[in-house]
């Protein structure tokens, strides 16, 4: 009972912590001189944030502009680094953030700085900006469009379920997993598709100032090393945080550019979440192992991972 009332006092404790540190976290409205930037783009870019096992984690298009706006309101930031390790994301989510960024870079230098990743949208992103800094290493490029879907007809077939197809709209349920697209069907959706795509690498070229023999090469959909990136014209300077800081720094025309981190404020119940997630992992792993000899201590700190 004693144990109780104590793990019951420090999940409390945990609570009120968190309310006092979600008073100062992503404090980022604070007085700075010659300031950079730093915008993270993390994840999948979507319409809103996202946490979904299926989906995937992302950032929504409304945070990441937040903070850009952030940036640009703050007199003391001089210039913006967007922070981008992300695959890409949905077409409208990652062209409101690449139009964003182009109209901030007429009143502040924007360095884009891709560290692992920055392909497809996330890639349309880094276009927006004024200069483009790689890891040489990172991924680049993939400038295509892709729809698909998982289409089941001939797994409801094998098992003796049939699919009564009801619709008003001869293509209404184009697309539907329970059936074969037919070769016309298979047309229109490529078309649509190639029409994004069109529009995907018009920007992209007007963006870089690509000429036609980089449009050509880049409108494969094939993605890119770093080093790759830099002789197509997709990267301007090969590097990492440093390299980033410096860029902007240049263009900004300052010399020693005090950081300021902009990232997305966590909710208090997130906060509670993570230390009350963290209170209970060590409480059941005290619990657990109380139940077994100590010879199994080892095993169970495995599994606790």
């Amino acid at each position: 009972m004693k144990k109780i009332k104590i793990i019951f006092v420090t999940v409390i404790l945990l609570w009120v912590a968190a309310y006092f540190i979600s008073l100062g976290f992503g404090d980022d409205s604070r007085i700075i001189s010659d300031g950079i930037a730093i915008v993270p783009v993390k994840g999948i870019i979507l319409s809103e944030d996202s946490n979904d096992i299926f989906t995937g984690s992302g950032m929504g298009s409304d945070t990441i502009i937040s903070n850009l706006k952030k940036a640009k309101e703050n007199k003391g930031v001089k210039a913006v680094i967007l922070e981008i390790n992300s695959p890409g994301g949905t077409v409208v989510a990652s062209r409101e953030v690449a139009n964003y960024v182009k109209e901030l870079s007429e009143s502040k230098p924007v360095v884009a700085w891709i560290r692992e990743v920055g392909a497809s949208g996330a890639y349309w992103v880094a276009s927006g900006a004024d200069a483009i800094v790689a890891d040489d290493m990172s991924i680049t490029g993939s400038i295509g469009v892709i729809s698909s879907y998982l289409e089941f007809s001939g797994l409801l077939e094998k098992y003796g379920v049939d699919y009564e197809r009801l619709v008003a709209g001869e293509l209404k349920d184009v697309g539907s997993p329970y059936r074969d697209l037919t070769e016309a069907e298979r047309r229109l959706m490529n078309a649509k598709l190639n029409k994004i795509q069109d529009l995907f690498v018009k920007e992209i070229s007007e963006n870089r100032k690509l000429n036609n023999q980089q449009i050509n090469e880049i409108k494969s959909g094939f993605f890119y090393l770093g080093v790759e990136a830099k002789d197509l014209g997709l990267v301007d300077v090969l590097g990492g945080r440093d390299a980033a800081i410096e860029k902007a720094k240049e263009l900004a025309g300052i010399k020693d550019g005090n950081i300021v981190e902009y990232k997305p404020k966590e909710s208090l119940l997130a906060l509670i979440e993570k230390f009350t997630n963290k209170a209970f992992l060590y409480m059941g792993r005290g619990i657990g192992l109380s139940l077994f000899d100590h010879k199994y201590e080892s095993r169970l700190e495995v599994l606790a991972i």
